[in-house]
């Protein structure tokens, strides 16, 4: 059984609003934007990015789901072009917190490649936020390499 299955529109409903509020928390984190703007912001975001849901053209989101079918998170991938190439990008990837450690993060990306594969991209990339040291190790032991890299220092009042 493959770990990837196209997400519901229950589990769409579901995922959207814990998405919304969790790219917020990560961008106030990474120091992107304030608290106060963070929530609108990231609903904008989205509304951008999905304006028609799971029927937005060149977006698939997918249930993961371990051996036995059980739902244990969530990928989403668009079509974009890099190197004049067709990829897949990466929006988000989330294991549930009590099923990470397990390896099915890795089982979703390998899945991922076969999507890949199978829509004729020729390649997969992915954001991934400075302080998510777990998600950044992870992609490094899946071959991912650095194309760039933001460096920030705080100065002053605010270092």
């Amino acid at each position: 059984m493959s770990p990837l299955r196209p997400m519901s529109e229950t589990e769409y409903d579901a995922w959207i609003a814990q998405a919304i509020a969790a790219y917020a928390k990560d961008k106030v984190a990474s120091g992107q934007w304030s608290e106060a703007e963070a929530l609108k912001r990231s609903e904008e975001e989205h509304q951008e990015l999905l304006p028609l849901g799971l029927q937005t053209l060149e977006n698939h989101l997918f249930t993961v789901q371990d051996e036995s079918g059980t739902s244990v998170g969530m990928l989403w991938f668009a079509v974009k072009k890099k190197f004049d190439k067709p990829i897949a990008f990466v929006f988000d990837i989330d294991i549930w917190p009590e099923f990470q450690r397990h390896g099915h993060g890795v089982r979703a990306f390998k899945a991922l490649e076969e999507q890949a594969l199978h829509r004729g991209l020729t390649g997969i990339a992915l954001h991934v936020f400075g302080t998510n040291t777990a998600a950044r190790a992870l992609y490094e032991k899946l071959g991912y390499k650095p194309t760039n890299i933001s460096l920030f220092k705080a100065v002053g009042a605010d270092a």
